[in-house]
């Protein structure tokens, strides 16, 4: 079963002016859509072709540079767009919200937290909030496109939040500010989509 480019929730321009819509579409149609296709060829013909991309993600250590690298790109944008809502932003709510207070002591506080390992990851790369075995939430950050799922990314546990710091995400509209970029980032979170990863994370 090939994989295939999910369907975007909103329309390019939804996201503005936070996000332009040029950035979303190219983003979108361009740079998802060639993870999608060349992790199908990378697959194709192996023991990885019928497996689930979080199997993949799970079995990285046994998988190509290739399929890492799509493989990963694939699995981190199907999530970002997910996080991302016209209606997003303001502050966290239900079990999220307790335990971003519990693990960094307050919203603000996890916001610093999370924009530093955004700003601070040298070169292309992504920003995450896990869940971890016990329930408590981490911050960390992987370079290219590893995630937290791959047991070599030196990041652990379920995403349930990422920030794309690769500057194809951002660079038509923020250039080189990194920092402006991920500010801009909390205005659009989906919170709602958020508890749901939260709820279902293992």
């Amino acid at each position: 079963m090939a994989f295939e480019l999910p369907k975007l929730p909103y329309s390019y321009d939804a996201l503005e002016p936070t996000f332009d819509a040029q950035t979303m579409e190219i983003h979108y149609t361009k740079h998802h859509q060639a993870y999608v296709t060349n992790l199908n060829a990378a697959v194709a013909g192996t023991e990885m072709e019928n497996q689930s991309l979080e199997e993949i993600m799970h079995n990285i250590a046994k998988a190509t540079p290739a399929v890492r690298n799509n493989g990963g790109g694939h699995w981190n944008h199907s999530l970002w767009w997910t996080i991302l809502s016209p209606n997003g932003g303001g502050q966290p709510t239900g079990a999220v919200a307790d335990a971003i207070t519990k693990a960094f002591g307050s919203y603000d506080n996890f916001k610093t937290e999370f924009s530093k390992a955004a700003t601070t990851r040298f070169g292309s790369g992504w920003a995450w909030l896990c869940k971890q075995p016990d329930g408590a939430l981490q911050i960390c950050s992987t370079p290219n496109q590893d995630n937290p799922l791959m047991p070599d990314a030196g990041c652990k546990g379920m995403p349930i939040l990422g920030l794309d710091v690769w500057e194809h995400a951002y660079y038509l509209k923020y250039q080189n500010k990194r920092p402006d970029y991920v500010a801009a980032f909390f205005n659009l979170i989906n919170w709602d989509e958020v508890n749901k990863r939260f709820a279902t994370a293992n």
